[in-house]
């Protein structure tokens, strides 16, 4: 019965990592290139239970298994494409397929490290150097993308060449992986890469004067959430049914 108290006790920690899960995703529906989150969930180890010392089979017995409840597993990032939304912007990317932009993010002490990133909304700052919303450079093969300030017409290819007037100015260094269990998340919106990690050629293609969404389906998560906040109710209700038999046996079993 106690046991009974503690497999729904695992049960409501589980589900309330789920809808913290989900509420993010809800959270960031409308956050450019933001990729949702999951989380999988697993049963600890069982283990025998035993009879010990029963004279009858003069030794110890194996009964049965005992479940332990239920654990996370992990929570995973869903890297699946975004719609694109084309919004005429010089300085709006967006990549179909895969791939991330790469962006210099410098501390507050000068240091600089590499994140990469599917949010393309980037725009010109005062020196000429394209940054995103936070102020980090984006980074091409010939390092910090910098336009000319009196350039007119910035062109940007599907493959990341950028050009100022018909002059050829840098070419985005875009960044893909072999496996995406060696990337992870950054805040939000940037990605960095651990050890282990391999990089590959890029096969996604950008579009200028566009930006992919993110691939939050807001029904879905919604969906989801009343099925989680079932599954937390139903776990509440084992624990306060064990709670009133374990008071009926001690009020009034005790009193026999």
């Amino acid at each position: 019965m106690v046991r009974g108290l503690y497999s729904a006790y695992t049960g409501m920690l589980s589900e309330q990592k789920r809808l913290d899960v989900i509420s993010n995703n809800i959270a960031n529906s409308a956050t450019i290139g933001y990729k949702k989150e999951g989380v999988t969930n697993q049963s600890f180890d069982e283990l025998l239970t035993l009879k010990v010392k029963d004279a009858t089979v003069g030794g110890n017995q194996v009964i049965g298994g005992m479940s332990l409840g239920v654990k996370v597993g992990e929570v995973y990032t869903n890297y699946g494409q975004g719609s694109l939304r084309e919004t005429g912007n010089t300085f709006d990317l967006a990549i179909e397929g895969n791939g991330f932009f790469t962006i210099g993010v410098v501390d507050a002490e000068g240091n600089e490290a590499i994140k990469y990133t599917r949010d393309g909304s980037f725009k010109l700052n005062r020196d000429g150097y394209v940054v995103d919303s936070q102020g980090n450079y984006l980074i091409g093969e010939d390092g910090y993308v910098q336009i000319p300030t009196d350039a007119s017409e910035i062109v940007i290819d599907s493959l990341g060449n950028i050009t100022a007037d018909g002059e050829y100015v840098n070419r985005l260094q875009l960044t893909d992986f072999e496996d995406y269990s060696y990337v992870k998340k950054y805040g939000d919106n940037l990605y960095e890469a651990v050890d282990g990690a391999t990089e590959k050629e890029v096969s996604g293609l950008v579009h200028q004067g566009y930006l992919e969404q993110s691939n939050v389906q807001a029904v879905e998560e919604m969906v989801d959430m009343i099925t989680i906040t079932r599954a937390y109710e139903s776990n509440q209700k084992v624990i306060s049914t064990i709670d009133s038999m374990l008071e009926k046996t001690v009020n009034t079993v005790g009193k026999l």
